[in-house]
């Protein structure tokens, strides 16, 4: 009877022999020695084919054999004489299962970022893609857990929505049966709901924006997890956030230390992130991004660089292909652009929590400090080695006069919010919340220096295939 394995459990088959399915993913030949590797879907298994065991055909064949052919070798079982817990195949038998009908387009020298995106399906073939794809499944599998394990129910949030919170400009519009409607950008406002029926609720999925933008951190679709909790104030909130991202993280660590040296990540960063994080208000750190913008020019220096990731051959990308920030003066009212989430978030070694926000800048629905109505019980967390913000949030406006008040201030339908008004007007609670982005995420903690090898298949300006 076949004994079928895969890459990744030969270790527990030495001295037994197996039969592999896969692609051949590189190959070499020595003298009566070819040595083939073989993906299939978990690793990479070396796959030694000797003249003395398979016979001159078999062996003619083996040497002949084009990149993605489709086969199963059957062999024995063995430890690797130099790679200490890995194991290979002592081939016995070869078979073709189906050869391409041309030569494989992505070679091991560098591409092209275009070639590369407009190939993506095949590109997720290569080593350093499998990897990324790895981590992410784990990101995607502790979010889920960390929840799951925490009491709290996942409620999906619909993806058509009828109205514009926010205004349009940053939203897709779509023709629902005659009337307009939206793709979703945030499950946010149906969570709130979810919190007053569940106490704690989460839910996860796409989310879209419809911005023009080329920069490192943005798609047009993406993936976020939104949390929201009843009973909850902006202390609650980013203890949770704290929480969350050291759970992600040593996840990471604890299942995906070899997708992280595939990636040539330095795991030191990543076991840094420990609580507690620094916290500071905006305030705070609309004067620290002066000061080290100061501290900067000084020396002489250039503004601050995108991350980077060591080329790794495989297909690898040329440089990120965005255009640098143009850097402008902070001060205290403005947002926070992407050069000075990355200046701030490179001089710490954890996350960054920035909390009060002026309100002025945030959403109609955040609650303000009653210390200073100014201010909006709000947080981003930004991720470290300047990747910026990757959880935003905060506490809800729950009294329904001062949140009516909001929606007219922002020129909003107040009849497409009635519902969200009634969740005030039946039994208001303090609440909130915030929302992780999935691929923001995966770009920091494997260290990528664009979010589009973070998803599958990307959707950016100007991309919608493959």
């Amino acid at each position: 009877m076949t004994t079928f394995s895969t890459s990744s459990e030969l270790g527990r088959h030495v001295g037994q022999t197996v039969t592999l399915r896969g692609w051949l993913y590189n190959s070499r030949s020595s003298g009566k020695l070819h040595f083939l590797e073989v993906r299939d879907g978990h690793g990479i298994a070396p796959c030694v084919v000797s003249l003395r065991d398979v016979g001159e055909e078999a062996f003619r064949a083996a040497g002949g054999l084009a990149q993605e052919t489709s086969l199963a070798v059957t062999g024995a079982v063995s430890a690797h004489p130099k790679r200490p817990g890995v194991f290979e195949l002592q081939v016995k038998e070869l078979a073709v299962i189906g050869a391409p009908r041309a030569p494989y387009p992505i070679s091991p020298k560098d591409h092209g970022v275009e070639f590369l995106m407009d190939h993506r399906h095949l590109w997720l073939r290569s080593r350093r893609q499998h990897a990324i794809t790895r981590v992410r499944h784990t990101i995607v599998k502790a979010i889920r857990d960390f929840f799951d394990g925490r009491d709290f129910t996942l409620v999906d949030a619909p993806i058509f929505t009828p109205n514009a919170c926010e205004g349009t400009s940053t939203l897709f519009e779509t023709d629902y049966h005659g009337q307009p409607a939206y793709l979703t950008q945030s499950g946010q406002l149906y969570m709130e709901a979810a919190a007053a029926a569940f106490g704690k609720a989460y839910c996860f999925g796409p989310t879209f924006r419809a911005e023009k933008s080329k920069t490192r951190r943005h798609l047009s679709e993406f993936w976020m997890v939104e949390p929201e909790v009843a009973f909850t104030d902006l202390e609650g909130v980013m203890a949770l956030a704290e929480d969350f991202l050291c759970f992600i993280v040593e996840r990471v660590l604890e299942t995906r230390r070899p997708e992280l040296a595939v990636l040539e990540r330095d795991v030191a960063k990543l076991e840094a992130v420990k609580k507690p994080f620094t916290r500071m208000s905006y305030t705070d750190a609309v004067a620290e991004v002066a000061r080290l913008r100061a501290e900067r020019t000084a020396a002489g220096g250039a503004a601050p660089a995108a991350p980077t990731a060591p080329a790794t051959g495989e297909g690898a990308p040329e440089a990120a292909d965005e255009a640098p920030a143009v850097e402008r003066e902070l001060v205290w009212g403005d947002d926070f652009g992407a050069e000075d989430e990355t200046l701030l978030s490179q001089r710490y070694d954890t996350p960054v929590m920035v909390h009060r926000y002026p309100a002025a800048v945030k959403a109609f629905y955040m609650k303000k400090d009653a210390t200073d109505p100014r201010l909006a019980l709000g947080v981003d967390v930004l991720a470290p080695e300047g990747y910026g913000e990757v959880i935003g949030g905060g506490q809800r406006e729950d009294d329904l006069d001062v949140l009516e008040a909001a929606i007219a201030a922002h020129a909003l339908p107040p009849e497409a919010f009635r519902w969200y008004c009634d969740l005030r007007r039946y039994g208001s609670f303090p609440h909130g919340g915030f929302g992780l982005g999935v691929e923001r995420t995966v770009a920091w903690i494997c260290k990528l220096p664009h979010v589009r090898e973070t998803i599958p298949f990307a959707r950016m300006l100007h991309r919608l295939s493959p």
